[in-house]
């Protein structure tokens, strides 16, 4: 039986290819969703054609800060391992893997109760590191522990799998990362309908990670940052849930409002916010899937962060910030004075890691639907 454990919304946008391709050889699997993230959850499973639907471990409101994420990991867990009727119980007789991707909170869960459940752990996403239990925190933590739990790795390229060697895992080098095989979805759809219209050029603002929006200091910092270049150029903030709510928590969001020209708008699902990034000069983000997908796109990214495990675009199309101004105004200087957004996409590769992956998968494959 294969069990696909998904939390985040970043982690079902790299697996929706994973399990478009299950479907494809009508392989059986259970999908299940921790409740980590909510909205939009089922609309990305639409955009992306996923015909499998999932089963939900919690359906109380989504997670958007660090006491709540404890109180909800603990009580999941504890619900998982007392009842009887667990979504996450197998069933049938094995071999059986639980299939976890990445580096969140849910992540861990489904690493640490497949491990208690008998299941093989496949960790989709495997090897990579910033080399600092400390930066990025706590993604950084929990790869590392998800690596001890793991049995087998798919790991995103070769120098992420060489990174597993120390580990005591069967692992695979996917030859790249999922994403690839999501930006491929997305340049054959046409379901992209949302745009901005800004009237002038504008760049794109997308941040939601622990270390930015939970310290008081950093945010303010960050926010200072956005409403100074927003007096060079027009700002798009799309906020995530929990950055909207840490803005209003500390009293930044009116700096937003009153710089003029910064557009906060709500977050959105995976084909419009894509558009509206291909029409953006450049993107400021915080996360790993962005840097990924926006250097197989070729855009300029600048890294709001300290360190990064992914060495996507770094040298070529992204610049980690590590929170400097003067890394910051050069990037936009750098960006604004080369005719800005003209990017130059990169080939995407023939061989889909994807595929790979469904390949290492089927010796889990269950001889008759999953009915439990």
């Amino acid at each position: 039986m294969i069990c696909c454990l998904i939390g985040t919304r970043a982690q079902l946008i790299k697996m929706a290819p994973v399990l478009c391709e299950l479907d494809q050889r009508q392989l059986e699997y259970r999908l299940v969703f921790s409740g980590q993230h909510k909205s939009t959850m089922c609309e990305l499973l639409d955009e992306f054609g996923v015909r499998q639907r999932p089963r939900l471990l919690y359906e109380g409101p989504e997670i958007s800060g660090m006491a709540q994420m404890g109180l909800w990991l603990i009580r999941i867990f504890l619900r998982a391992l007392t009842s009887r009727r667990s979504l996450l119980r197998p069933n049938g007789a094995g071999p059986h893997a639980m299939v976890v991707h990445g580096d969140t909170f849910s992540t861990l869960l489904g690493a640490v109760l497949g491990r208690l459940y008998g299941y093989k752990v496949v960790h989709v996403e495997s090897g990579l590191t910033s080399g600092d239990l400390t930066q990025p925190f706590p993604e950084e933590l929990t790869r590392r522990v998800v690596f001890r739990l793991a049995h087998i790795a798919f790991c995103p390229g070769n120098w992420a799998f060489s990174n597993m060697a120390r580990y005591r895992v069967q692992a695979f080098d996917t030859g790249h990362n999922t994403i690839v095989d999501a930006v491929r979805i997305v340049l054959e759809s046409s379901g992209a309908n949302y745009s901005h219209d800004a009237g002038e050029p504008f760049a794109v603002v997308s941040l939601h990670r622990f270390e930015n929006i939970f310290r008081r200091e950093r945010l303010a910092f960050i926010v200072q940052t956005l409403v100074e270049l927003g007096r060079r150029i027009r700002l798009v903030f799309v906020l995530h849930p929990a950055t909207a709510s840490q803005l209003d928590k500390f009293a930044l969001r009116t700096q937003l409002d009153e710089a003029g020209r910064i557009d906060c708008v709500p977050r959105m699902t995976y084909l419009p916010f894509m558009r509206l990034i291909h029409q953006a000069q450049f993107v400021i983000t915080d996360g790993g899937s962005n840097q990924e997908e926006l250097a197989v796109l070729g855009k300029p990214t600048l890294l709001m962060r300290g360190a990064t495990e992914r060495r996507e675009g770094l040298g070529e199309t992204a610049v980690l910030s590590r929170y400097e101004p003067d890394v910051i105004n050069r990037f936009v200087d750098d960006v604004l004075a080369s005719g800005a957004g003209r990017e130059s996409p990169q080939a995407l590769p023939a061989d889909s890691p994807s595929a790979r992956i469904v390949d290492g998968l089927k010796p889990f494959v269950s001889s008759g639907p999953d009915s439990s």
